[in-house]
């Protein structure tokens, strides 16, 4: 069984793939994942750098993600762009770690994918059961605004498809707006309804 858990940007998907992972699901990180291939001297980051210049570069020559962020969140066209660059060789990664587990677990593979954009890109076809989170925008606001500037949680918000559009596709929602037994409750219950069959 391959879950997909997707949701908007602060609306708890990685506690939700967490919770999953206290019952024997292998996790897949696609943010994680996202981060690793964009390491230095990497393909990815060579592509990045030569798209986008080397005003990207910390003192160290890491790609600094705020600067990256700044940019692609403020232009549809360059985010478009750097989605193209690195989309591919997360699904890539993905794939491979689906194929290790299988080969680990044979027919009690069990594995949960936390990935923000699971429906906007290939990543779905790999997956069983969609898992969306939906979270009210104040709550999503007030996790994030240690983290972020409220203009660009907005902005990301923006670049997102929109939650009305991911509930169309999923299979099971959970809802985030209460404390953590609440969340492991519904955890509880798509593990039962999945695993029952």
């Amino acid at each position: 069984m391959i879950l997909g858990i997707t949701g908007s940007i602060g609306s708890g998907k990685t506690t939700v793939a967490k919770l999953f992972s206290r019952h024997w699901y292998n996790r897949i990180d696609a943010d994680e994942i996202g981060h690793e291939i964009i390491k230095k001297n990497s393909f990815a980051y060579k592509k990045i750098i030569k798209e986008f210049g080397n005003k990207l570069l910390d003192k160290n020559k890491n790609i600094d993600r705020e600067k990256l962020g700044n940019i692609v969140f403020n232009d549809n066209a360059k985010l478009k762009k750097l989605n193209s660059i690195t989309h591919p060789i997360i699904i890539n990664e993905i794939k491979n770690r689906i194929k290790k587990i299988k080969q680990k677990c044979k027919d009690k593979t069990k594995i949960v994918i936390d990935a923000p954009l699971l429906l906007e890109t290939k990543t779905k076809n790999l997956i069983d059961k969609i898992v969306v989170v939906k979270c009210d925008i104040k709550n999503i606001l007030k996790r994030l605004n240690k983290k972020y500037p409220k203009q660009k949680i907005e902005k990301i918000l923006k670049s997102q498809m929109p939650l009305g559009e991911k509930l169309k596709h999923a299979d099971f929602v959970i809802d985030n707006n209460g404390d953590l037994e609440h969340l492991e409750k519904q955890v509880m219950n798509i593990i039962k309804k999945v695993e029952d069959k």
